[in-house]
């Protein structure tokens, strides 16, 4: 599965940062508050799969090409919902009729009854992997720092 990811996301990447400038991730948020409308960020998170402060940078960076806006909802900055702007929902136009056909085209070799099998058997695993995230390795949370190996590592 990591393989056909990354060769069908290829080309998506490719346009996306080459072409538009934008990660794939932070297209995809743009898309999320695009077809849904202002969205508060932690339900932004939520949506998108991400933690909160990976969605927070992905927030920002989006702001900062102006893509997004922050709407501070009763004056009160803490209470914000993130909103597309103009530019925003004119680079969704743009660019997602195209994605949609690059991955049109990945699965242009399947027939009718393949697409509608591989769509349930996605459907199936995607369930199961929800159960096995919320019951295994609960104990420790991901250390990215400390995951890192140095150079002087040992292989002991």
């Amino acid at each position: 599965m990591l393989r056909l990811f990354a060769l069908a996301g290829a080309p998506v990447v490719r346009l996306c940062e080459g072409r538009y400038g934008v990660t794939r991730r932070e297209f995809r948020l743009l898309c999320l508050v695009v077809d849904g409308g202002p969205v508060s960020p932690s339900r932004l998170s939520e949506l998108a799969h991400l933690d909160p402060a990976r969605a927070s940078r992905v927030i920002a960076a989006l702001a900062r090409k102006r893509l997004v806006r922050r709407e501070v909802q009763s004056g009160d900055r803490r209470f914000a919902l993130i909103a597309a702007t103009r530019e925003g929902v004119a680079l969704h136009k743009e660019l997602f009729p195209q994605i949609a056909d690059i991955n049109r085209g990945v699965v242009s070799v399947l027939d009718a009854g393949q697409v509608k099998a591989l769509d349930q058997i996605l459907s199936v695993l995607t369930r199961h992997a929800e159960v096995v995230n919320s019951s295994i390795v609960l104990d420790v949370g991901a250390d990215r720092q400390r995951g890192r190996r140095s150079p002087d590592d040992d292989f002991a």
